[in-house]
C-alpha cells in the first residue's frame, strides 16, 4: 500500500515507535542514567540533580503515551481489518461479528452470552465440527430438542398403551 498519504504526526509516530522499541534506544536510555548516575557526586546529589532525572523521564513518559496509543490503535485497527476480512471469506462463519469493536459494553456483554451458549451446545454434540455458528447452533439444538420431545412423546404413548392393556 502506499504510504505518501500520512501526515507528519503518523510519519514521525511510526519513525518514533520503531526507534523507542529499538536496542538503540534502550542503550541511549541507559547511557544517560549512568551518565545522570556518575554526575551525581559532582553536583553532591543534589535535590536539583535529582530534579533532572525526574523532569526528563516525566516528560519523556507523557509524550510516549501518546505515541504509543497512536501505534496501538492503528495496529488494533489493522488487526480489526484483517479480522473482519477473515470472518468475510469464511461462508460458514457469522457474518453478525463484523466490525463489533463498534458496539456498546452491553451489547459486547450480550453478544458473549450467546458465544457462551454456543459453547454449551458445542460441547452436548459429539462432533466438534457440527456447529459453526450461533444461529446453526441453535438451529441444531433446536432440532435435538424436538427430536427428542417426539421421542419422548413417543415413549410416554406407549407406556400408556402398556398400561391401558393391562
Amino acid at each position: 500500500m502506499a504510504t505518501s498519504g500520512k501526515s507528519i504526526f503518523e510519519k514521525f509516530s511510526d519513525w518514533a515507535t520503531k526507534f523507542t522499541g529499538s536496542p538503540y534506544a534502550f542503550i541511549g536510555a541507559t547511557a544517560i542514567v549512568i551518565g545522570w548516575a556518575f554526575s551525581g557526586p559532582v553536583f553532591d546529589y543534589s535535590e536539583t540533580w535529582q530534579l533532572v532525572i525526574n523532569t526528563g523521564t516525566t516528560i519523556i513518559t507523557f509524550l510516549m503515551v501518546f505515541l504509543i496509543q497512536k501505534s496501538q490503535n492503528k495496529d488494533s485497527k489493522a488487526i480489526q481489518i484483517k479480522l473482519n476480512e477473515l470472518i468475510a471469506a469464511n461462508e460458514k462463519a457469522s457474518n453478525r461479528i463484523v466490525d463489533i469493536e463498534d458496539l456498546t459494553e452491553t451489547e459486547l456483554d450480550q453478544l458473549h452470552c450467546y458465544y457462551e451458549r454456543l459453547s454449551y451446545f458445542a460441547k452436548e454434540d459429539a462432533d466438534i465440527h457440527t456447529s459453526h455458528s450461533i444461529d446453526a447452533a441453535e438451529h441444531n439444538q433446536y432440532n435435538k430438542h424436538e427430536t427428542f420431545k417426539m421421542r419422548h412423546e413417543e415413549w410416554l404413548r406407549k407406556q400408556n398403551q402398556k398400561k391401558e392393556s393391562n
